[in-house]
C-alpha cells in the first residue's frame, strides 16, 4: 500500500512539474486544519513531508493563519505550536487579518504565481482550490499524508495548452525570445518607437548654395596663335646636353 502510494504522488509531482513548472524546494503552504490533524495522528511533518514528495521543501504559512488558531483558544494551541515553527510568508492583510482560507486563497491568487502545494482539511478550501488550475493539494487521511491527484481545471488546462488553445506565459517568453534569436523581430517591436527629436532641422541644411562668380575670359587677338615648343633628344655622343630650343613659327 504504501509502495503504490508513493508511485502516485511521483507520478502526481511530474505531472506538476512539466506542466507547470513546479521545481525544489516545494513550498507547502499550511493551515491549522492540516496541523491538528497531524497531531492527533502522530506524523511528523517536517520529517515526512521531505521523504512523501521526494525533494527539498519549505513548510510555511501566513501571519492570518496564526491569528485564527489564537482565537479559536486553547484546544487546538498544539496545532499553533506546531505551525509557529514554519516560516511565515507576508500577506496582504497585516493590518487587517482575514480568516485562514481567504488567505490562503489571497496567497495563490494569479494561477498560483510561486507555485504553492496547499496542505488543509478544510473542505471549503479545498473544493476552492480545485477550481484554480495548477495547485497541488495534500490531506491527511487513514493517519498518512496523500498528494491529491490533479484536479479537473489542471488537466482541461493542461489539454487545452496541448491543443493549441491556451499559451502559457513561460511559453509567451519562450516564443519571443526565440524571434530575437531568429532575428525575426522587427525593430519597432524591438526598440519601440523612435523619439522624435526635439527642435527644428538641421540649420546646415538651410543655408543656400552659393553661386559661382564666372569672371570674364581673357580674349586673344585674333592673328595670335599658340607657341608650341620642340625638345630635341639629347645625343649621347660626348655627353654634351643640347639647349631646348624654342621656334616659334609665325603665319
Amino acid at each position: 500500500m504504501k509502495i503504490t502510494r508513493q508511485k502516485h504522488a511521483k507520478k502526481y509531482i511530474s505531472f506538476y512539474k512539466y506542466n507547470f513548472k513546479f521545481r525544489p524546494p516545494f513550498q507547502i503552504l499550511i493551515d491549522g486544519t492540516f496541523c491538528q490533524a497531524a497531531l492527533k495522528n502522530k506524523i511528523q511533518i517536517k520529517e515526512q513531508m521531505p521523504k512523501y514528495l521526494m525533494g527539498e521543501v519549505q513548510l510555511c504559512t501566513t501571519n492570518c493563519v496564526l491569528k485564527e488558531l489564537e482565537s479559536l483558544g486553547k484546544e487546538l494551541y498544539g496545532a499553533k505550536i506546531i505551525l509557529q515553527r514554519f516560516q511565515v510568508r507576508n500577506c496582504a492583510h497585516i493590518k487587517s487579518p482575514v480568516g485562514a482560507s481567504q488567505c490562503l486563497l489571497s496567497m495563490i491568487d494569479g494561477n498560483n504565481p510561486h507555485h504553492y502545494f496547499v496542505a488543509t482539511q478544510d473542505q471549503d478550501l479545498t473544493a476552492s482550490v480545485k477550481r484554480i488550475p495548477g495547485i497541488p493539494l495534500i490531506f491527511i487521511i487513514q493517519n498518512t499524508m496523500v498528494l491529491d491527484k490533479p484536479s479537473p481545471s489542471s488537466t482541461a488546462h493542461v489539454q487545452a495548452v496541448q491543443t493549441g488553445q491556451l499559451v502559457t506565459v513561460q511559453q509567451k517568453q519562450s516564443i519571443q525570445t526565440l524571434k530575437e534569436e531568429q532575428g525575426l523581430v522587427n525593430s519597432t517591436e524591438r526598440r519601440g518607437r523612435k523619439r522624435k527629436r526635439k527642435g527644428g532641422p538641421n540649420p546646415l541644411s538651410c543655408l543656400k548654395k552659393k553661386k559661382k562668380i564666372q569672371g570674364p575670359q581673357q580674349q586673344k587677338p585674333a592673328g595670335e596663335k599658340k607657341k608650341r615648343k620642340r625638345h630635341r633628344k639629347r645625343t649621347g655622343g660626348g655627353g654634351l646636353q643640347v639647349e631646348t630650343i624654342a621656334q616659334i613659327e609665325k603665319v
